[in-house]
């Protein structure tokens, strides 16, 4: 799915990228002041009578000045043909001047789609290079036999515009320069709607790649200087992060009430709560010593009150996996996504991991394969670097 599969400019504010299609009467030319322009800008500001809350999703698609004037002879074209066609009995057409009315409706027809494309060539971008700065308008020239919402969306991509990878080492650069922190952390939720509300921050194509970025910034070994934590609450009362975590893989949503959390914040809790205990008798146990060993369930008798007694053997932590599962062929974009992300990410987190994950085809074609079948899926598997490939006969 491309990230700006919509248009139309009363659509309800959305946390997604949305292309505006502009209508014709506000095309775009270079002379400052534009009619396309101005209705962006119109637009950007607010919707219906409210301000608009989330600009930074917006980008818009204006047709140009000078091919609008084509386009209109086109469409002017193909009307008349079209009502002529429709009124042929009323008009007595003969059945050869009939078939002639509906090819030249045909020809005006193509005629305006290959002309469209042609004339809705610009897409305009509000950008802002600071919270202090003004906004500033750029016009970018489409082109490309791809569909308009397709062309809009590559060329963004291509021009840095339109963000659907974000590295979590740039939003922890973002935190803290803007910065984005609401004092120690921030809402994962207030995140979301920042990066939709403000133009001086990164267009993303959607919460989902903010989501991305939180959690690959979490599981990150070197978060205490690279990135953050992540913690499900705050108790004001007692003034630390509830699930406090970091360095592993945690599941975070777009509409998740976790909170990201300053590292050197979160180290502070997590240094502290992993501290020595004074136990009974003065003696410094840590957590895990005061209910485990020997001397467990023995108040104030040291480890070594019952010598000779056995140390508890702990099994053996496993050293391999390895799990098959099969996909769904309509669906394998999906499926193999969530395995990533719920599997494998877990494996390749851990230090020293080598995985390897290979995906095996097997397809029973009752009615054979036609040759240029044949010829397309092994060509592409050749291409994609299978290390074995085949068709049977039997």
């Amino acid at each position: 799915m491309h990230p700006l599969p919509r248009s139309g400019a009363d659509v309800p504010d959305d946390l997604d990228a949305r292309l505006v299609v502009l209508p014709a009467e506000y095309p775009y030319s270079k002379e400052p002041g534009s009619a396309a322009e101005t209705a962006a800008k119109a637009i950007l500001e607010s919707r219906g009578n409210a301000p608009r809350l989330y600009r930074n999703t917006l980008v818009f698609l204006a047709a140009d000045r000078v091919r609008l004037q084509d386009l209109d002879e086109a469409l002017r074209k193909y009307l008349a043909w079209s009502a002529i066609v429709a009124q042929k009995e009323t008009l007595n057409l003969d059945t050869h001047q009939a078939r002639q009315a509906e090819t030249q409706k045909q020809t005006a027809d193509g005629a305006v789609n290959a002309r469209l494309p042609e004339t809705y060539q610009w897409v305009l971008v509000a950008e802002q290079k600071t919270p202090q700065s003004a906004v500033e308008w750029h016009a970018i020239r489409l082109s490309g036999a791809d569909a308009l919402a397709v062309r809009a969306s590559k060329k963004l991509r291509n021009d840095d515009l339109l963000v659907t990878s974000l590295g979590s080492t740039i939003l922890r650069k973002h935190l803290d320069e803007v910065p984005l922190w609401r004092g120690e952390h921030v809402a994962v939720k207030q995140l979301v709607e920042d990066f939709a509300r403000y133009l001086y921050l990164p267009r993303l194509a959607g919460p989902e790649v903010l989501v991305k970025a939180i959690r690959d910034g979490v599981a990150l070994l070197t978060w205490q200087s690279d990135t953050f934590a992540f913690a499900e609450s705050h108790d004001e009362a007692a003034d630390r992060y509830r699930g406090l975590r970091a360095g592993q893989i945690v599941s975070v949503a777009a509409e998740s009430a976790g909170l990201l959390v300053k590292p050197e914040t979160a180290r502070q809790q997590l240094d502290a709560e992993a501290a020595p205990t004074p136990g009974p008798g003065g003696a410094a146990t840590s957590p895990s010593a005061a209910t485990t060993g020997p001397s467990a369930g023995i108040p104030g008798a040291p480890a070594s009150a019952t010598p000779g007694a056995p140390k508890p053997t702990l099994p053996a932590a496993p050293r391999r996996y390895h799990g098959t599962v099969e996909l769904d062929p309509a669906r394998v974009g999906r499926d193999a996504s969530r395995i990533a992300d719920e599997v494998i990410a877990h494996l390749t987190a851990l230090v020293g991991a080598e995985v390897r994950v290979t995906l095996e085809i097997e397809a029973q074609l009752p009615s054979g394969a036609p040759d240029n079948v044949v010829r397309t899926v092994t060509e592409n598997a050749r291409t994609l670097k299978f290390t074995s490939q085949g068709f049977e006969r039997e």
